[in-house]
């Protein structure tokens, strides 16, 4: 059986969504009623913790694993602290973990992030940390606690694709931990191409929210993770550098 086991739990659907740039947030119930979505990243400053009606979490079906993260945190000290905020305020021991302090291209500070993973890991925490693309970091995370990690595809909102793709490749390879590859994944096709590779998953928020027609585009980027999946199971042929005729080129007219 082709299983996806995190933190103990089983999950069936490969594609997480996030829930910030929806321009309506009611449409994040119908997507997720459409594709299966199980797990649904969330804001901690996006949540509510008074209970008012605008609070992002009265859009999102309560059979959602809930994956708070911790955006805005500069340093693994705030990293915990924002999750350990999210625990307390009910949603859970799930927490992706964000720390970037570089407010111009929004990469992951690798270093915070190990420093946090290993905290949060030792108090009982699901730990998903997002990460720049490096073996050693990824290895590091393993050894913390983490029970993924989470490479970027690219800078965060940009919809620019797999641009990381052979360091996202390697990590595949040599990582015990479920690879799940977030940020940047703008098409469909693009997050086929990661579950083709062997991702154990791939995170979508920008090119969903902002869609034209995001349930449509969720749809879409549902069955292209679905198909990805079942090609790299399916086990690709092999690529050559020359061409390989498909049937016989000699001895057809031979009498």
């Amino acid at each position: 059986m082709d299983k996806l086991i995190i933190g103990g739990r089983e999950l069936k659907n490969r594609l997480f969504i996030g829930s910030g740039k929806f321009a309506d947030e009611s449409l994040i119930g119908p997507i997720v009623a459409q594709t299966g979505v199980e797990v649904i990243t969330v804001a901690l400053r996006r949540v509510d913790l008074s209970g008012g009606k605008e609070n992002i979490l009265n859009y999102i079906p309560k059979d959602c694993v809930l994956l708070p993260n911790t955006s805005g945190a500069r340093n693994a000290e705030e990293a915990v602290r924002i999750a350990r905020l999210a625990q307390a305020a009910g949603c859970g021991n799930w927490v992706k973990i964000e720390v970037i302090s570089d407010n111009k291209y929004l990469l992951p500070d690798n270093n915070e992030t190990i420093k946090a993973t290993r905290i949060l890991a030792e108090e009982g925490f699901v730990v998903l940390p997002y990460m720049h693309p490096d073996l050693y970091a990824a290895k590091e995370l393993e050894r913390a606690g983490a029970a993924a990690v989470m490479p970027l595809g690219a800078p965060i909102g940009t919809n620019r694709g797999l641009k990381t793709k052979e360091i996202v490749r390697i990590l595949i390879e040599e990582c015990e931990l479920p690879v799940i590859v977030d940020a940047g994944i703008g098409k469909p096709s693009e997050a086929a191409e990661a579950m083709e590779m062997g991702a154990a998953a791939v995170l979508v928020n920008t090119a969903i929210a902002t869609a034209g027609n995001p349930t449509m585009m969720a749809n879409a980027f549902s069955q292209a993770v679905q198909a990805g999946r079942q090609a790299f199971l399916a086990q690709p042929g092999e690529t050559t550098e020359y061409a390989r005729a498909s049937s016989p080129l000699t001895g057809f007219l031979r009498s």
